[in-house]
């Protein structure tokens, strides 16, 4: 989880939301990190995760992942969690849970849906505080820098 916290602060200092993940073969060797980059790559799917899987796919020559192990610094989307789905990881390792936009133990909880027909191992919690941290401080410093997010403009 060490390496995805440095991905999510990677992140972080580039101005996007502090989010990292990392992918490890059966073998214990990393195949894939990457921090969000939805801002940088202006794209709203360039999320830590799915660049993980897209780098992870290509590293290994397979659209599956099988045996592979994902861990992130937040509770993956339900964009994500199809993805991990999809691409048959073995197991997911997060950090924070996330209450709002969260799709494993929040919302959907898409591991659990009839129609998911790959369901990892899911492991929430791990490294928990430093994950919450890391979200608290990035939006504390957003609703300082931008009036729209603290709330100061609001449309009539």
């Amino acid at each position: 989880m060490s390496l995805a916290f440095a991905e999510a602060e990677a992140a972080q200092a580039r101005g996007e939301v502090p989010v990292g993940c990392v992918i490890i073969d059966s073998s214990g060797k990393t195949v894939a990190a990457a921090g969000n980059r939805t801002l940088e790559l202006k794209d709203p799917t360039a999320h830590a995760e799915m660049l993980a899987i897209r780098e992870a796919a290509k590293a290994l020559g397979s659209e599956r992942l099988v045996g592979c192990d994902l861990y992130v610094t937040l509770e993956p989307c339900a964009m994500c969690a199809a993805a991990i789905s999809f691409a048959r990881v073995r197991r997911l390792y997060f950090a924070a849970e996330d209450p709002k936009m969260g799709a494993v133990d929040h919302g959907p909880r898409f591991f659990g849906q009839p129609t998911c027909h790959h369901r990892p191992e899911v492991y929430g919690g791990i490294g928990a505080a430093r994950g919450e941290e890391l979200m608290r401080e990035f939006f504390r410093e957003r609703r300082k820098s931008s009036p729209a997010v603290a709330g100061e403009e609001r449309d009539p």
